[in-house]
Formats: structure tokens, C-alpha cells, sequence
């Protein structure tokens, strides 16, 4: 493969992949599997430095990036060179590269960033704080025995030390399980500084240890480098996510960095959250949360409801798992005759995401009132009849059979974006879906949710007007709406061109839509706001949450049921575990935590 260099005639970090030698848990990381050591076999002679990192992903991923994880050692072998990695399992990235196996093959780009810069005389200070002990342990590995003196800092336990040679070796832990009880600030101070006259001091770990290690060496008057960690999509200085602040500017933390003199960093910039802004730790539960959820005085068990078109009438998949379990179901949409839906292909996967054309085929109203209904209100979730229709009249008269029925709720279709007439049409305008909620409310005195397309030129004013006319809550949103080509034909996928888009794609643009129109319904009067159904692009429990902090009383799950069948259990359970892990009693008490403007407690 050809090399390229930059300006400073420096080559630049190649593109590769490399094989899995081994991949266990560390020795000494506490909780146990919390910290793996990853060694990879990379072909070349194309060595890192010390404070390098590379970026890793595996070819079977369900992440879209590599991550970026240190050089931890490394051995120069005959054709190759063998790279150990600490790998901390944080997030779905991680735990990815956690599970690879042997013989397991990996792209890698790298190596990347800058290096160190070795101590001219004089004792040096290593400092490592958790993971930050494979990046610094790295770089102290290069430099002579007993040249530097080594301070990590742990939670608990001991790791990543075996390649270090240092004069004196310092341990500290949060529990006491290793060395000197309590944080890095018990064992290291300005005088500890003085007193052993560095000449520099290197240090890697979290943003509050950077910043204190910083203070402490300029009250000394000793050069400091810090280690910094960002966000980063490229690692080679082109998307600029990863920024720094500092004196001279941002700086990027994978090509002017990773490591800085601690004199130009400004802090505080990172926290441990994503905003400055949090709410107070509580302390865990000892019983379980009330999930729990009303609209308009129907009580749910818990806030997961099957969503319209993709749970059928709730029985399908009762041989696949407890469905009874849910806080709800929606049915199949129904418009008063029967209908056999659209022609051509209906379903077109894309990546992330499910294209649908299925056209609201259903049994009819009337044969769902005589046979499906039956069944899903022997179900212990609440039923949620979805009603749709293509003119106003074919509503109206839909309402009617409904409501002479023992279901709990209606939810009035205005979103389906798969028909040629009726559906979407009326959630597009303020006009048209006043004229189809207050006929509707009119004509029945039960629970009403209308469900709206996110297509809508004037979606949050639409979503207020179906207020005033009489929506008891508001469920949002349906699908997106796209178009798919097949190449091979050079047509479009579906007969009618355009089809519903859902999955894990549209959730941030789902996320979004929630978080402004429950903004503004917090502005109303207290007694005219309503509750709102969530729906878009959950795959898992952490979508729910961030559902529920936009101001969601209610999540509905669709296109994921269809990869993961389990997915709202998974979910029942993982929102529960978090509540009773955070100390949340019930779900008011993170409803609208993340709107601004809110109380955050």
C-alpha cells in the first residue's frame, strides 16, 4: 500500500484491519468484566508512540463509528506488530469490541494523534485515573526504569500496571481495596509536588483529576500534560467534533492532541453528563417503581404500548411472549369496510430503518367489533381501537359502531401516510384536523388520542388545535415519509412512490418533535394540557427514558418489534431497573426533565 505524508512530511495513520489474538477480561478490574484487554495482530512494521491511539470497529457492528482506545503495549513481531488495548465496557461500542473473539477481524485506523514529549532530566510523574492508566502506563513503559515516580487512582482493585517500571509506586482507591484509601487529591498534593522536585508531570483520567492534577502543577511551577478525551467521528483532524477549548482557540483532540500543555486547556469544559445542567443523585430504591400511567382517568400499568400496524391486534404474538405484560395495545389501523391494502411490494428494508406501503389492510370494522376486539379486551393490557378512514363520513360512521363497544380507547387516525385519500390528508392543515377531532368528540364520550403525521408544514400548531377540539391526548409521531429506488429496474420500489419510514433512523428527528411540542404544551393552562404518546425509532430501554424526560407519558413501540419481538419487555424491565438504580418512585418524577425551562430537582 502506497504511504502518504503531510506537509511536515509526517506519514499519515493507515486504514487496515487487524486480527483478534485475544480478547479477556482484566485481572484486577473491578466490577468484575467491567475492563477487557483486547490484543490485536496488525501487519507491517508500522509502530505507535507513546500517547497514540487508534480507532477500532469491528466489521460486524451495530455501531456506525470506530472508537478510540489508547495504546496500552505493544510488541514488534516478525511481519506484524502485537497492540494491547484496555477496552472500559461503557456503551454499545465497547461492548462490541468486549466481545470479540479470536481470530475475529477488526478495521483499524492509526495510529493517530500526538505523542508525549519525554522529560529532558529530572524525575517525571505519571498519573492514571481508571481506564486513563492504559494511555499514560503506555508512555511510561518507553521511558527508562526507574526514572518516574507512578500514581494510579482506582474505584476499586488494581490494573494495568505490570508494564511499568517506576522509583516509586502510588495506589489509591475509592474503597480501600488497594494501596491508600480515597481520592488521587488524599496522596497527591502542591507540596507533594515541591517536595520531589518533577520535571514534568503526565496525566490521564477524567476531566475533574485533569483539572485538579493541572492546578496542583502550575501552583508548582511544573509543566503539566494532559491526556483530553472528546467525542470523535474521524480521529484524523476532518470532522472537527472532538474540539478543545483552549487559550489559542478549539483545538482537535485526535490531530492536535490527544495531549496538551495543561497551560493552554481552559476548564472546566467536560463533564461526566453531556450538559452542566443535572438533577441530584437519589438514593436507590429498596422497592420497585410505579410504572404507572393515566389518560384521561384509563389506568396503564406501565407506559409500553404496542403501536398501530405493527402489533396486529395483540394475540399474534402472545405465543412469543407474555404480552400481558405490556401497558397497552393498539390495533390494527380499521376503517369501516374491509381493505386489502396497496398492490406491488410493501416492505423495503433500509439501513436502520423499514420502509412500509402496506395501505391500512384490515378486517373492517364490524368483523373487528364481532372478533378481534373480543380477544384483545380479554388481554390485561389496555386496548386502543385505532380508527382510520379516507372521507370524513367513513370516520364518522367508524366512531359510531366504536363507541356503542366496551373499549377503553379510541385513537383517531390522521396520520397514515400509505393511502391515497383521507389518512395524513386531515393532520396536514390546523383547518382539516379541527373539522376531523371535533366531529369525532362529538360523537363519542370515550378517551380520545389522535395520532399525527410528522409530514405536517404546522405540526405543533396541528397538534394544539386538536387540543382545543377535544383531544384528550396526542400520539406522535407516525411514519416518515420516504421513496426508494431499484436500481436494477431504474423505478421506484413501491406502486405508489412513496411509503412510511420508520425504525431506529427516525428516532432523533421522533425526539425531537416530542420535545418541541410538549414545550409547548407545558405553556398552556394546566388543565388543558394533555398526556403524548411517543412513537418513533425505539429500540431499547435508554429510548424510552429520553422519551419520558421530553415530556412523553406514554412510548409506543413499532418497527423494532419486528427485529427484536422482546423489545418492549426489555425495555419494561430496563426502565424499571433504571428508576429503581436512580431513585425515581414514579414516572413524574422524570416526565419533561431534559424540557428547558424545567425544574430539574
Amino acid at each position: 500500500m502506497e504511504k502518504f505524508f503531510d506537509c511536515n512530511n509526517v506519514a499519515y495513520p493507515e486504514f487496515t484491519k487487524g486480527s483478534v489474538v485475544s480478547c479477556k477480561a482484566t485481572k484486577g478490574a473491578f466490577p468484575e468484566n467491567s475492563v477487557y484487554t483486547l490484543v490485536l495482530a496488525v501487519s507491517g512494521e508500522k509502530k505507535p508512540q507513546p500517547g497514540q491511539f487508534y480507532m477500532l470497529h469491528p466489521l460486524k457492528s451495530d455501531t456506525l463509528l470506530g472508537r478510540p482506545i489508547s495504546v496500552f503495549h505493544f510488541e514488534q513481531k516478525k511481519g506484524f506488530v502485537e497492540i494491547t488495548f484496555l477496552i472500559l465496557v461503557k456503551g454499545i461500542g465497547t461492548k462490541e469490541l468486549s466481545a470479540l473473539q479470536k481470530d475475529d477481524e477488526i478495521s483499524i485506523l492509526g495510529p493517530l494523534g500526538n505523542v508525549f514529549r519525554k522529560p529532558e532530566n529530572g524525575k517525571a510523574l505519571i498519573i492514571g485515573c481508571g481506564i486513563g492508566i492504559a494511555h499514560v502506563a503506555g508512555f511510561a513503559e518507553s521511558l527508562k526504569d526507574k526514572t518516574y515516580d507512578f500514581y494510579a487512582s482506582f474505584r476499586s482493585g488494581k490494573y494495568g500496571l505490570e508494564y511499568i517500571k517506576p522509583d516509586k509506586l502510588v495506589i489509591t482507591t475509592d474503597d480501600g481495596s488497594e494501596g491508600i484509601k480515597g481520592m488521587l487529591p488524599t496522596a497527591l498534593s502542591v507540596e507533594t509536588l515541591k517536595d520531589n522536585n518533577y520535571s514534568a508531570v503526565y496525566v490521564c483520567g477524567p476531566a475533574p483529576l485533569l483539572e485538579y492534577v493541572k492546578q496542583i502543577s502550575e501552583e508548582a511551577g511544573i509543566v503539566c500534560y494532559l491526556s483530553m478525551e472528546s467525542r470523535m467521528a474521524c480521529g484524523v483532524g476532518v470532522c472537527l467534533g472532538c474540539t478543545i477549548d483552549t487559550t489559542e482557540g478549539n483545538k482537535r483532540c485526535c490531530k492536535d492532541g490527544p495531549v496538551f500543555d495543561s497551560r493552554i486547556i481552559k476548564f472546566p469544559q467536560f463533564k461526566d453528563s453531556f450538559s452542566s445542567k443535572t438533577v441530584t443523585q437519589k438514593k436507590p430504591l429498596d422497592e420497585e417503581p410505579d410504572l404507572s400511567i393515566t389518560i384521561k382517568g384509563v389506568r396503564f400499568e406501565n407506559p409500553l404500548i404496542g403501536s398501530s400496524g405493527t402489533f396486529g391486534f395483540g394475540t399474534e404474538y402472545s405465543p412469543v411472549f407474555d404480552v400481558n405484560r405490556l401497558g397497552g395495545i393498539a390495533s390494527k389501523g380499521l376503517t369501516i369496510e374491509p381493505r386489502q391494502g396497496n398492490s406491488g411490494i410493501r416492505l423495503w428494508e433500509t439501513p436502520s430503518g423499514l420502509m412500509n406501503s402496506i395501505g391500512l389492510q384490515n378486517p373492517g370494522i364490524p368483523h373487528f367489533i364481532e372478533n378481534e376486539l373480543p380477544k384483545m379486551l380479554k388481554l390485561k393490557p389496555v386496548t386502543i381501537a385505532n380508527l382510520s378512514g379516507s372521507t370524513l363520513e367513513s370516520y364518522i360512521e367508524g366512531a359510531k359502531l366504536l363507541d356503542k363497544t366496551e373499549v377503553p380507547i379510541i385513537e383517531l387516525n390522521i396520520s397514515c401516510p400509505n393511502v391515497a385519500a383521507g389518512g395524513a390528508s386531515f393532520g396536514m392543515t390546523c383547518e382539516l384536523a379541527d373539522q376531523a377531532v371535533s366531529t369525532i368528540r362529538a360523537l363519542t364520550k370515550k378517551p380520545l388520542i389522535v395520532k399525527l403525521t410528522p409530514q405536517s408544514p404546522d405540526l405543533i400548531n396541528v397538534a394544539l388545535q386538536c387540543i382545543k377540539s377535544g383531544a384528550d391526548a396526542i400520539s406522535l409521531c407516525n411514519s416518515f415519509q420516504g421513496v426508494a429506488i431499484d436500481i436494477e429496474r431504474g423505478v421506484p420500489v413501491f406502486d405508489k412512490i412513496k411509503a412510511g419510514f420508520g425504525g431506529p433512523a427516525v428516532r432523533p428527528i421522533a425526539m425531537r418533535l416530542i420535545y418541541e411540542l410538549c414545550t409547548e404544551i407545558n405553556k398552556l393552562q394546566e388543565s388543558k394540557r394533555v398526556p403524548i404518546v411517543a412513537i418513533g425509532g425505539v429500540e431499547k430501554w435508554e429510548d424510552v427514558v429520553e422519551f419520558i424526560m421530553c415530556g412523553a407519558t406514554a412510548v409506543a413501540v413499532g418497527t423494532n418489534t419486528f427485529a427484536n419481538p422482546f423489545t418492549m419487555i426489555e425495555c419494561i424491565d430496563g426502565l424499571s431497573a433504571f428508576m429503581k438504580r436512580k431513585g425515581y418512585k414514579n414516572l413524574s418524577e422524570i416526565r419533561g426533565l431534559a424540557l428547558e425551562g424545567s425544574l430539574l430537582k
